[in-house]
């Protein structure tokens, strides 16, 4: 089992930056495989960026490279999600979520995930 806890979401202005955080519990963190996925009102959850904890290799959606880094911490068993200009496209529930073993790109393949945070980027 793995549970995870989201942090960081909130409100700001275009152009400003958030940072998420991703705290994890559970089995040893080097099988695991993190990922960011998002999810704007209407619309389906999508891919934003992915981690191998071991390794650790990262994948970006085309519209965040640049602008967003993934990280992780393996002494505080967290990963985190650096946005820098943020854009009011990037307005969503910001979910993280984990697998064992390597990181895809579909949602359907992580067996875990949190409670999501919202992230508002508005004037």
């Amino acid at each position: 089992q793995v549970q995870l806890v989201e942090s960081g979401g909130g409100w700001v202005q275009p152009g400003g930056s958030l940072k998420l955080s991703c705290a994890t519990s559970g089995r040893p963190v080097v099988s695991l495989s993190m990922a960011w996925f998002r999810q704007a009102p209407g619309k389906e959850r999508e891919f934003v960026s992915a981690i191998n904890w071991g390794t650790p290799t990262t994948d970006y959606v085309d519209s965040v490279k640049g602008r967003f880094t993934m990280s992780r911490a393996s002494a505080k068993r967290t990963v985190y999600l650096q946005m820098n200009n943020l854009r009011s496209e990037d307005t969503a529930i910001y979910y993280c979520e984990a697998k064992v073993d390597g990181k895809t790109r579909s949602s359907g393949d992580y067996r875990y995930w949190g409670q999501g945070t919202q992230v508002t980027v508005s004037s």
